[in-house]
């Protein structure tokens, strides 16, 4: 899941995209609307989480912005104004979700996952290939029905894959889904974390690599 949170506030921006990116998330940052506006042209989000009060481009012209998109993210909008009034201003604005200031940050979380679960082009509850489950919602995962223990990372790796299969994803793929706009695309980050859940899924291998295509989840009985 790959979420855009723009937010003025520096310090909560930083501290709300750390939270998700523990979670699993692979989160990018805008401080202002116009920054905002400029990552909404080049990359795909499941959910903006965005602050009303915004500098640049205000949030409630962004939110009209994002909502006039044919494939758009979904909006959870943030603000300290919580009076019913602002609350149904601003779903009328097209915002999905309202979530006043000073929130619970589990409660935040909570509501971004059931957000890119509601969006019309969102995967299917459970991803299955090659004997391995994966349940996004239950964060949940097996092979063969045997529980995998898997870190945050590895199961956004394995859930990317397994969105994809049959088709294959490249190491630059990997990095825009999983982690964020600030991975180093020089990085073996990706080759270390697929050797790690290569290792949990166990044997016969399902995760193939082909050289200058990438990676895929495949039947080893096929």
């Amino acid at each position: 899941m790959r979420v855009l949170v723009v937010e003025d506030a520096r310090t909560l921006a930083e501290v709300v995209a750390e939270g998700l990116r523990d979670q699993g998330m692979a989160v990018d940052l805008a401080y202002d609307g116009l920054a905002a506006a400029a990552k909404l042209d080049v990359n795909a989000y499941d959910v903006v989480v965005l602050d009303r009060d915004l500098p640049g481009i205000h949030g409630d012209t962004l939110c009209q912005m994002v909502t006039e998109r044919d494939e758009r993210p979904m909006v959870l909008m943030l603000t300290a104004a919580v009076a019913p009034g602002d609350r149904v201003s601003g779903l009328t604005l097209g915002a999905d979700d309202y979530l006043g200031k000073p929130f619970h940050f589990p409660e935040l979380v909570l509501r971004v996952r059931a957000l890119a679960r509601r969006r019309p082009t969102a995967r299917a509850r459970t991803l299955r290939a090659a004997g391995v489950e994966l349940d996004p919602a239950r964060r949940t995962a097996t092979r063969d029905g045997r529980p995998l223990d898997l870190s945050v990372k590895e199961f956004a790796l394995l859930e990317a894959l397994l969105s994809a299969s049959p088709g294959f994803l490249s190491t630059e793929e990997l990095l825009e889904r999983v982690w964020d706009e600030h991975a180093d695309p020089f990085t073996n980050t990706v080759t270390v974390t697929i050797g790690r859940l290569r290792r949990k899924l166990g044997s016969p291998p399902v995760i193939t690599t082909t050289p200058g295509v990438g990676y895929r989840i495949a039947d080893p009985s096929a």
